[in-house]
């Protein structure tokens, strides 16, 4: 091989590593949010309130917990929202507690959402988060509502109230 061609594959694989690493890696992992952790919407304290948590970890790093999963998709689903996004998780009620929820954060990408059932959160009507088909369709069963993927959930779902800026406890 040449001098000239090395150099040149040399360069192109300097350049490729250079790219590499200004890119964030677009990955996260949930926390558990601490007794004093508040929702980046309304400043409630999680742990007050029922229901499944969300979080959002962006690109650049920071962190925003959401004491209900309509605040969760009243973000994501917002036409104005352009941040970069490493990661969204929720907890798997299936795993937890619905008055006293903790740990078993899974991607909301990954989730089910119970949509429609009478369970509250800590702003009225919320969404369960399950991982498992047969737990969410047996909350579904037990509480009302549907089962749906992600890829389903419209911010026509959202319009509960709160949603549309009434942020009554």
């Amino acid at each position: 091989m040449s001098l000239k061609m090395s150099r040149l594959l040399a360069a192109l694989a300097a350049a490729t590593l250079l790219a590499a690493c200004s890119e964030p890696l677009l990955t996260a992992t949930a926390r558990e949010p601490g007794a004093d952790t508040a929702c980046a919407l309304d400043g409630m304290v999680l742990v007050d309130f029922p229901g499944p948590k969300a979080q959002i970890h962006y690109a650049e790093g920071k962190l925003d917990h959401y004491c209900d999963l309509m605040e969760l998709f009243t973000v994501l689903l917002a036409p104005e929202h352009k941040r970069r996004i490493a990661g969204a998780f929720v907890q798997d009620m299936g795993k937890t507690s619905w008055e006293k929820p903790s740990g078993a954060w899974i991607a909301a990408k990954d989730a089910l959402y119970v949509v429609g059932s009478k369970k509250q959160g800590s702003m009225g009507p919320t969404f369960g988060s399950f991982s498992d088909p047969a737990q969410a369709a047996a909350f579904a069963k037990a509480e009302g509502g549907k089962v749906l993927p992600y890829s389903q959930i419209t911010a026509a779902m959202l319009d509960t109230g709160h949603a549309a800026g009434d942020m009554r406890h």
